[in-house]
């Protein structure tokens, strides 16, 4: 049998069998271009309007970004909060479901400061949650 990276002796075997994959069903929505990023501006920097969204992500087009907040909304993950009729403004906000993504959020940019610092840091040394956020992440990420 393949060994496991996670127990280093058999392969990690759910205690339900799987109608289908959870990682499978996780990447139809979060694998697809531009998702992950639209969730970081919305969960962690607190870019929550449209235009705003579209601003910090350069070669997003409106009806792409369109597409994905559907989507988003669709999954469950996000919600429209409409601050004012009009002019309609609407600003999006993560559901509880939606809140749940920020642990891996946190985990894939753990993985990049450490593993991609020669592409992310100017000085190429790879970096710690902690390191980049002191006091402030508690998650085990790093």
């Amino acid at each position: 049998m393949p060994r496991s990276r996670l127990t280093g002796e058999q392969p990690l075997v759910p205690t339900t069998e799987f109608k289908i994959c959870p990682i499978h069903i996780a990447v139809n929505i979060l694998g697809k271009k531009w998702t992950l990023l639209i969730l970081r501006d919305i969960a962690l920097l607190n870019i929550n309007r449209f235009n705003r969204i579209r601003r910090s992500l350069p070669g997003l087009t409106p009806r792409v970004l369109t597409l994905r907040l559907r989507e988003l909304e669709e999954a469950g993950l996000i919600h429209a909060s409409i601050i004012r009729e009009s002019p309609r403004v609407v600003e999006w906000m993560l559901t509880e479901k939606g809140k749940d993504t920020i642990p891996i959020l946190m985990s894939i940019l753990a993985f990049g400061a450490k593993w991609y610092a020669d592409e992310i840091f100017e000085d190429h040394r790879p970096r710690t949650l902690e390191d980049l956020y002191p006091g402030r992440v508690h998650e085990g990420t790093d």
